[in-house]
């Protein structure tokens, strides 16, 4: 269970950094509540899941997650250039952090 948290709490890493980009500085009403709310709940699932997960192995992961999958939305919304480099270094990251998961197990 705790893995599962932790992954959805990196996708709100994602969602947060987004509306954060999105909040221009936080003077647009809706972006900044979604930034809020989204880092809240990926903080909080962050922490609930280092109860049971290593913290440098749990932080990796949800960094991991949340940095692929906003580069990737940038790539796909056209605010982030595309190269084949950036998606086999993105390819390498998810690597990285599944080969985290794999070794890094249960404390």
């Amino acid at each position: 269970m705790s893995w599962i948290i932790l992954v959805v709490s990196g996708v709100l890493e994602a969602v947060w950094a987004t509306a954060l980009g999105k909040s221009e500085g936080f003077t647009k009403l809706w972006p900044t509540v979604v930034f809020g709310v989204a880092l809240v709940a990926s903080m909080g699932g962050l922490a609930f899941a280092l109860r049971e997960i290593p913290t440098g192995t749990g932080y990796a992961v949800w960094v991991g997650i949340g940095a692929a999958l906003t580069v990737t939305y940038g790539m796909v919304s056209g605010t982030e250039s595309v190269s084949l480099v950036k998606v086999l270094l993105l390819l390498g990251l998810v690597a990285c952090i599944v080969g985290l998961k794999l070794v890094g197990g249960e404390h």
